[in-house]
């Protein structure tokens, strides 16, 4: 598969490249408009004051610079920003941030010169990506901190993976027959100046967001299916008087999975014509974790799929500063780097996600206490009550990795700190919030595997494997290949891993 850069990218190809390394490929077309817009910037310059070109940076932009030093300007500030502490972001993060900046390059509005894009395509056909530091950025100026170390890396200085080892970034480019790229104008700045970095690691986050959703509605069908509640809580006529897409989207799904399901209850069969009794033995209606997923996960169907759509905006825009206008023969200075359209986001799914993962723990809770559920032994110990345990241990991972997700939900955005001499006077605190989103979707994982292996405990418990509807019958098939039921007490901390690499790497596509 090649991908042929274009100026509209969507989710699904972002997610090919970084994902499963789709090859890159630019077209002439592309690359003759890189070039006019590249010589408009040299012509248009050559006499004017141009931010970042013949002036300083930030609160120094008052200073003009001599033109004998404008190339060594754009080197002192690739070097002086790369300061990044703390861990490396993971490879799919950093690959992520390089396709962002190139796409943003693509829009033909930063004035690079077209060997830079290039040479980017290059490294991402290769597998090569920059060594990147998570703490830094404050998502104003862009992600200043975390894009210099990317340019670093482009300039030869800094280091790379080459998905074997880590190495120096001149020495790595060599071995893949490429050379780092010489500054032409103003190439520093606009590798720096940008939402990359958090728009990279927001564009993966959504692609997780959207699995762990669908895999959250299947198991949601499949608890209601193994204790025989009723249906009409996922009925069309009651979910299409609430007027929400995601509550449809996800009741449609559900009753897609349960569509033949031969255990669901009908409240009409089973209720209405039965006035014989003052005191009823089961629940008129199930707990809120079993009846109510399509108002509480609806929430969160339309939370991803309005981030996607403004992360993706912010792929396909220019984050640069100033921009480069060939068309209108112009420069225009703004803001245009600023990030809060996607920190905002990325706040707004790890609160829907924090609440994902509650719902997963209700649901585990309702699982493993037997007087909510009337049905299963607590804990859903197969063995002798007291001497052994069952899933009791495992519940609190669930229990304390929620705990952190909920703590971790606090806002990003709104934790603006003035900085750079009071320049960047209000910041967005984009990338963090990126990460700290990752961070609760990472967590969340891990969650549902507690759940999915109570879940096909209870299956076996209950003795419904057969009785149950295709896709959770597939489903405990597949988590059975991984984990078997548990008997005896040992330790289960290796099915938890397994069943949570599953998960992550597996999307069962229900919605």
């Amino acid at each position: 598969m090649l991908l042929s850069v274009k100026k509209n990218i969507s989710l699904q190809e972002a997610a090919e490249v970084i994902f499963q390394g789709e090859k890159i490929d630019i077209s002439e077309d592309l690359l003759k408009e890189l070039e006019d817009n590249f010589h408009f910037l040299r012509d248009f310059a050559s006499d004017k004051v141009i931010y970042g070109i013949n002036t300083g940076f930030g609160p120094m932009a008052q200073h003009k610079i001599p033109f004998t030093d404008r190339l060594n300007l754009q080197y002192n500030l690739i070097r002086s920003h790369a300061a990044g502490c703390g861990k490396p972001i993971p490879v799919s993060y950093s690959r992520a941030m390089l396709f962002d900046r190139l796409i943003t390059f693509c829009q033909c509005k930063s004035g690079v010169h077209p060997d830079l894009v290039l040479l980017i395509k290059d490294m991402l056909n290769a597998g090569l990506t920059p060594v990147i530091y998570e703490h830094g950025g404050v998502g104003a100026s862009g992600d200043l901190v975390q894009l210099a170390h990317m340019a670093l890396a482009i300039i030869g200085e800094g280091e790379l993976h080459d998905g074997v080892e880590i190495g120096p970034a001149s020495d790595m480019l060599l071995k893949h027959h490429l050379t780092p790229f010489a500054i032409r104008i103003r190439e520093g700045l606009s590798m720096m100046n940008g939402t990359s970095c958090m728009t990279g690691i927001g564009l993966i986050n959504i692609e997780k967001a959207k699995r762990l959703l669908n895999w959250m509605v299947l198991i949601s069908a499949s608890i209601n299916e193994i204790f025989e509640a009723f249906d009409d809580h996922i009925a069309e006529p009651l979910n299409a008087v609430k007027l929400h897409l995601g509550q449809g989207v996800v009741a449609a799904s559900m009753r897609d999975i349960l569509s033949n399901s031969t255990l669901l209850r009908s409240r009409k069969e089973c209720l209405y014509y039965d006035t014989s009794e003052t005191h009823f033995k089961e629940k008129v209606q199930e707990y809120y974790s079993l009846r109510c997923i399509p108002q509480i996960l609806g929430p969160v169907y339309d939370t991803i799929a309005h981030a996607e759509k403004v992360v993706v905006n912010e792929l396909n825009s220019v984050s640069d500063n100033p921009v480069v206008d060939h068309e209108q023969q112009n420069i225009y200075h703004g803001g245009n780097f600023h990030g809060d359209y996607v920190s905002l986001e990325m706040d707004k799914l790890k609160i829907a996600i924090t609440k994902l993962s509650m719902m997963s723990e209700r649901q585990l809770n309702y699982l493993l206490n037997d007087k909510l559920n009337g049905k299963l032994p607590a804990f859903i110990n197969t063995e002798t009550i007291g001497l052994n345990f069952g899933l009791q241990g495992i519940q609190y991972t669930a229990t304390s990795t929620v705990a952190e997700n909920q703590t971790l939900s606090n806002p990003m955005y709104v934790h603006s700190i003035p900085n750079n001499n009071d320049n960047q006077d209000i910041v967005s605190m984009g990338t963090n919030a990126a990460l700290i989103a990752a961070r609760v979707i990472d967590n969340s994982f891990e969650v549902l595997a507690v759940e999915m292996l109570a879940l096909m405990q209870a299956v076996d418990c209950l003795k419904k494997v057969e009785a149950l509807s295709a896709k959770p019958k597939e489903l405990y098939h597949q988590i059975r290949q991984i984990s078997t039921k548990i008997d005896l007490d040992i330790p289960r901390f290796a099915d938890l891993q397994a069943v949570a690499d599953f998960l992550r790497t597996n999307h069962p596509n229900v919605i």
